[in-house]
């Protein structure tokens, strides 16, 4: 008797099918792979919608992802018969060649013989097209216009990530796939240092517990599940993680020590950065003295009504210097040397004193825009770098910069003149109508933005106007409320329409003096919240000039009344150190960004607090705490299909999984008539179910195959509803929301059992 039933039990575990023998010849299993695949490329992919305007790339991603899905899911059915190796071999030639077709088609289809295959003309394009999405990417702004070449670099780049996560999956190497996801994924927020996308990093969570759960190895009756039950674990846990940390993480640190903090790029869109809850020391300053300069970064002078386009004139490399001065001879000036060190802050553009006349420490990489004497490059970055500019500080007297008068504005013939509200010009002329001089009335305009306005971060974005257009500009100029963006883009378009050559400057405001020093030098301590932009206008003779009209911060440009020192010449002596924003009262602002500016700005009103961050992790927390239910719900259907099918192995498995969650008693030693009868007896189970199952294994294991399929999903219904029923609510309601099925080991099993 003893014998029998050991025989009986191990011929319950029929010998299992090579490897790729069985996954070939299984459709479901074929179709299911390609899918999961097409799933992870679009799950890589979503980040990038947040950086890149839908568009043309974007169709042709979708286009790409689900052509290499599908021709890896008919590959694999046509060589399901084939040896594993070579159905890989084919099955990624042809998934190449097809990319290459698909996105020669979507992208350069008029260069291409017969719209699919690349001629030398489309090479020569695409590498063009390469070209300005890189060039695109360095000098372009978040979100990025939707251009060809983003179409060509993204429809190529998916192209190679979704057959190599195809295959991946196909090869059961999920942690591999989940690593390249998540990689691929990563990129725009690590590129933009944007905050973490909670729900994103929900859905890549779930994406590898699918991952480890399909690509598992098991057994078709008994599954051993340690591996299992190991990576769900895992997953779960790293989910629970990223659900309670990502929300209150800062701006992350990069990977090569120098740790990252902001991103800056050449336009307005500051307001994000400003914003951020936990300012990071973006680079440390050391100059003479116990004042230090405003650091720029680039210029905008070019404006369509919507936005400021940054100015990119020619560039030459840093041995032929900054180009000739832009102040004449009898123009007080002054020679500075100031040492930059860059820590957390990633730019295509350096940070420097204005005007610079030289730099040293530098790679050539860096090379010079001689319009507006800054550093720049299109391969390099800020990040890391430690230099030392020479400049030189430009002092007129009150009187030399009010004998001038400003430059005119500058027409570009080709361009479409841009119609401003009406109310610019009009507050202009108003706010300047008793000024004398250019120099008088940009004057009157600073002093009218420093004492009529109100500095806010939070009121552009809560009356819809936090942007830098014509629009936002008028509305700004009702509500005289925002920040530096605002004041300096009103400021430029006011002394615009009072025929003045203007441009806006981003870069830094000068940092809080620090008790370290280098040699004789001091040490200034710039942080991400001190992000500013000004305006300037030029003065033929002198440069351009910078104000400061943002309300509470920095010093207002002063130029003081020159002396004429007896039995000199009668020229005017050196002034006083009084221009903006190189003063000495600039050291740093004058109001703290964030609470404090807001409760300056509102009269103590409590900042109101966004409660999306609050949601998001809410719901993380919801999905997380209904993801072991989904697992286990999703194989539990699965299992039925295949038991509609006949599948035996499917019906044993979830027989045994649902014990196992119901906390009945299972074990692995049991043979199919010893575990029917037990649950006939002990959980009152529809014994003529229960035989028809019971009946379905042992033919399984024993009878000669080509029978007729059975289905099996109606028996298995019945007899899993009286197993349910045959327990406690609460029992009923644990295994619902945590199957211990998905954790149970072979062991724990046998404890269950005993």
């Amino acid at each position: 008797m003893f014998r029998a039933e050991r025989a009986a039990t191990a011929s319950a575990q029929p010998t299992t099918p090579p490897r790729w023998h069985r996954e070939h010849e299984d459709p479901a299993r074929v179709v299911a792979t390609g899918a999961l695949a097409a799933v992870a490329s679009f799950v890589a992919l979503w980040p990038f919608t947040s950086v890149i305007d839908p568009g043309a790339w974007s169709f042709t991603v979708v286009i790409v992802v689900v052509v290499v899905a599908g021709t890896g899911m008919l590959m694999r059915h046509l060589l399901r018969r084939r040896p594993p190796w070579l159905g890989d071999v084919l099955t990624f030639a042809v998934q190449l060649v097809v990319a290459v077709a698909v996105v020669t088609q979507l992208v350069a289809g008029d260069t291409a013989f017969l719209g699919i295959f690349p001629t030398s003309t489309t090479l020569t394009l695409f590498g063009a097209l390469g070209a300005a999405a890189w060039e695109q990417v360095v000098f372009g702004t978040a979100p990025l216009d939707p251009s060809p070449g983003l179409a060509a670099a993204m429809g190529s780049g998916f192209a190679v990530i979704a057959i190599l996560l195809d295959h991946l999956v196909a090869h059961r190497s999920a942690v591999i796939a989940a690593l390249l996801t998540g990689v691929v994924g990563a990129i725009p927020m690590i590129v933009t240092l944007g905050e973490p996308h909670v729900v994103w990093f929900v859905m890549l969570g779930v994406l590898v517990l699918i991952l480890f759960r399909f690509t598992a190895r098991r057994h078709p009756l008994s599954p051993s599940r340690s591996s299992t039950s190991i990576a769900v674990t895992v997953g779960a846990a790293a989910l629970a993680a990223t659900v309670v940390i990502a929300p209150a993480l800062p701006v992350a640190a990069n990977l090569a020590g120098t740790g990252v903090g902001v991103t800056v790029d050449a336009s307005l869109r500051l307001g994000d950065d400003l914003r951020q809850p936990n300012p990071v020391e973006v680079l440390t300053v050391a100059a003479k003295g116990e004042i230090a300069p405003y650091l720029r970064l680039t210029t905008l002078s070019r404006f369509d009504g919507r936005v400021w386009q940054p100015d990119r004139g020619d560039l030459q490399s840093q041995d032929e210097g900054f180009g000739d001065p832009e102040w004449s001879p009898d123009v007080a000036t002054e020679e500075q040397t100031t040492s930059i060190r860059i820590l957390r802050m990633s730019s295509s553009w350096l940070p420097v004193p204005y005007p610079a006349t030289s730099v040293q420490g530098l790679t050539g990489s860096w090379r010079v825009s001689v319009d507006n004497r800054t550093l720049v490059s299109r391969s390099a970055d800020a990040a890391g770098n430690d230099y030392t500019v020479g400049s030189t500080r430009v002092t007129p007297t009150l009187e030399q910069i009010r004998a001038l008068d400003a430059a005119q504005p500058v027409i570009d013939p080709d361009a479409e003149p841009v119609e401003l509200p009406e109310i610019i010009a009009a507050l202009a002329d108003e706010v300047t109508a008793e000024a004398g001089t250019d120099y008088d009335r940009l004057v009157a305009l600073q002093t009218w933005f420093r004492s009529e306005f109100i500095y806010s971060l939070e009121t552009p974005v809560e009356e819809g106007f936090d942007g830098t257009g014509a629009e936002a500009v008028a509305q700004f100029l009702d509500e005289r409320s925002g920040y530096c963006v605002h004041f300096a883009g009103a400021f430029a378009l006011m002394a615009e329409s009072l025929g003045m050559q203007t441009r806006i400057v981003v870069g830094y405001l000068p940092g809080a003096l620090t008790d370290e020093k280098r040699g004789e030098e001091s040490v200034f301590s710039v942080s991400s919240d001190q992000l500013h932009s000004w305006p300037e206008v030029l003065f033929p003779g002198v440069g351009w000039v910078p104000f400061e009209p943002t309300a509470s911060l920095g010093v207002p440009t002063a130029f003081r009344a020159g002396a004429v020192e007896g039995g000199g010449t009668g020229g005017p002596s050196a002034p006083a150190p009084t221009t903006a924003p190189q003063a000495e009262e600039s050291a740093g602002p004058e109001i703290e960004r964030g609470d404090a500016a807001d409760d300056a700005g509102t009269g103590g009103e409590l900042r109101r607090l966004d409660p999306l961050p609050v949601v998001l992790t809410a719901v993380g927390a919801i999905v997380l705490l209904l993801l072991p239910a989904l697992i286990r719900r999703i194989e539990r259907v699965l299992r039925l299909r295949r038991a509609a099918r006949g599948d035996a192995a499917a019906v044993w498995a979830e027989l045994r999984d649902t014990l196992i969650d119901l906390q009945l008693p299972v074990s692995d030693a049991d043979t199919p008539r010893m575990r029917a009868a037990d649950l006939i007896r002990d959980s009152a189970v529809d014994p003529e179910a229960m035989s028809r199952l019971t009946d379905a294994v042992e033919r399984a294991n024993y009878a000669r195959t080509g029978a007729a399929p059975i289905d099996l999903a109606a028996p298995l219904g019945v007899v899993l509803g009286r197993l349910r029923r045959s327990v406690d609510r609460p029992t009923q309601v644990r295994a619902l929301l945590f199957p211990r099925s998905l954790f149970a080991t072979r062991s724990t099993a046998g404890a269950v059992a005993a």
